[in-house]
């Protein structure tokens, strides 16, 4: 089933994602070489080169559009729709030559009269990993797709059996709260992954490879087009305390819809200041240590 027929505007996103992508992998591929490894300029040329290719492509291609990006592109703001673009989200990955990091653009629709600090509605969006060559895109009421493949979240019942994902900031982590709430869920699940690229971790909540994922302080060129992608996958993206999810939150939980009520409980519970219930054991730990030697993360 073909994509191009069915979308509006993610056909045209995912050709400019495209050519930001490669030509990010070009800077990637000249930095992972000695002569560049952990040379943060390299980084910021890519992040701004990436932008703006995105933005001049965007401009010709839907002059009327709005335009919000992460390296500080602020145009048309004023508009019925407006683009949300991170041109290099992982740059912490990329600056180490570590191979996870992608290109965010999301499309919200903000219809006439709507109040400046209220969210419109997310429409379309794409999440392109270069390295991978993998395209997620997704449309309200058209499902969200990776490649040419249709996604749905993951069917995983129980936190206890889950995979789950988070992200710390890259500056004053030591006074992020988010260690604790990694502990708790770390001890209850099947493991926490943390990839550094947050628009990476919620295209993998959409495509049932994450079962759930959370963060702190996230913006809304990180989190737009995550938004759209698992709720068209048929999962939830909520705040912490499970209510409705804004773009300018500074939290998010996104899950597959099953574990929702667990992480929801947990983190009602740590905010709160109560202590936590017994750390359940999986029926494999009971089992002896030869079978626990293979169940590690």
């Amino acid at each position: 089933m073909g994509m191009v027929k069915k979308f509006e505007f993610a056909h045209v996103a995912e050709g400019i994602a495209r050519q930001a992508g490669a030509l990010l992998r070009g800077f990637y591929e000249k930095g992972v070489t000695a002569e560049y490894k952990g040379d943060v300029d390299l980084v910021t040329e890519a992040d701004r080169a990436s932008e703006a290719l995105i933005v001049g492509k965007l401009k010709a291609a839907f002059p009327e559009h709005g335009i919000y990006g992460e390296e500080g592109t602020r145009d048309q703001l004023n508009s019925e729709y407006r683009w949300y673009v991170d041109p290099l989200d992982g740059t912490t990955n990329f600056t180490h030559g570590f191979p996870a990091f992608c290109v965010l653009m999301g499309l919200e629709r903000r219809r006439p009269g709507l109040a400046a600090d209220a969210d419109g509605e997310m429409v379309s969006g794409v999440t392109y990993d270069p390295l991978r060559d993998e395209m997620f895109s997704a449309e309200r009421g058209k499902g969200a797709w990776l490649n040419q493949r249709r996604l749905s979240v993951s069917k995983t019942a129980t936190l206890q059996e889950s995979l789950t994902s988070t992200g710390f900031p890259s500056h004053k982590r030591h006074a992020s709260p988010n260690i604790h709430f990694y502990q708790e869920i770390t001890l209850r699940s099947h493991g926490v992954r943390r990839s550094g690229s947050a628009g990476l971790d919620m295209a993998y909540v959409a495509a049932g490879r994450l079962d759930g994922f959370w963060e702190f302080n996230l913006n809304p060129w990180d989190t737009s087009v995550g938004y759209l992608l698992v709720e068209e996958a048929g999962g939830t993206v909520t705040h912490f305390d499970g209510g409705k999810f804004t773009l300018d939150s500074r939290e998010v939980l996104a899950t597959n819809g099953k574990i929702k009520k667990e992480l929801v409980h947990i983190f009602t519970e740590m905010f709160a200041g109560r202590e936590m219930g017994p750390i359940p054991r999986r029926r494999s730990l009971r089992r002896g240590v030869k079978r626990r030697s293979k169940s590690t993360e």
